[in-house]
């Protein structure tokens, strides 16, 4: 993902632009902390929350953040309607979550945001950076699926570890071996999601209770989308 870090970089610029330096963040669908870790880094006086369902994941995210009293980590289902309740804060600055959410099909999704909402508060803000399919542009998907895929393919000849490589090692590995056993229960090898477009997006955020929302960056496959209540 050779934009990672740009969206990374983006991502917290709009959090500093709309809710300042000390932000109360939820990261959704968190995985190892990715977002948390950056955050943090850049706003020594932020809290994070990070939610999400894989055990092995969340073992490296809870080790990796271990005695950190401004992280908390919780376990749930996103498709649970029940989920919020496991949060310790009843309201957030701001909810990021990056290359997850496309998991999640559009009605689930749909739902979710419409929770988001309600979690979010009066100028606070939703940034979802992930996959956003615009199928009115067939030939500029392909051609970019096509360059993308051959810049995986050269990465992964110069040593870097695919999806699949990445999560063998994970299943021999002596304190994720077990986590990883229950993530595959949980999810088989991989979710049945969708990536809607970034227009659908944007108009179930307002439907959802925003007021605004929009793409603030973009790469040939990936979009940040940022919506204020």
């Amino acid at each position: 993902m050779p934009d990672r870090e740009e969206r990374f970089r983006v991502m917290l610029d709009m959090v500093e632009a709309l809710v300042g330096p000390e932000p109360r963040v939820l990261d959704l669908a968190c995985g190892t902390g990715s977002i948390t870790d950056r955050l943090l880094r850049r706003f020594p006086k932020a809290t994070s929350t990070g939610v999400d369902l894989d055990p092995a994941l969340l073992t490296i995210a809870r080790g990796y953040f271990e005695g950190d009293e401004r992280v908390a980590f919780v376990t749930a289902d996103l498709k649970d309607p029940d989920w919020v309740t496991e949060l310790p804060y009843d309201s957030y600055d701001a909810v990021l979550t990056a290359t997850a959410l496309h998991w999640l099909r559009s009605g689930p999704l749909a739902t979710l945001y419409g929770q988001i909402a309600g979690l979010v508060r009066e100028g606070g803000v939703l940034m979802n950076a992930d996959h956003m399919i615009d199928r009115d542009t067939p030939r500029i998907n392909a051609a970019e699926r096509a360059q993308r895929h051959a810049q995986m393919d050269r990465a992964r000849d110069a040593g870097a570890l695919d999806w699949s490589e990445w999560w063998a090692l994970a299943a021999k590995d002596p304190v994720l071996a077990g986590p990883t056993a229950e993530r595959y229960e949980i999810y088989g090898e991989h979710a049945d999601g969708e990536m809607p477009s970034i227009r659908w997006h944007a108009e179930t955020l307002r439907n959802a209770g925003f007021g605004e929302a929009r793409a603030v960056w973009a790469s040939p496959s990936d979009t940040l989308l940022l919506a204020v209540k």
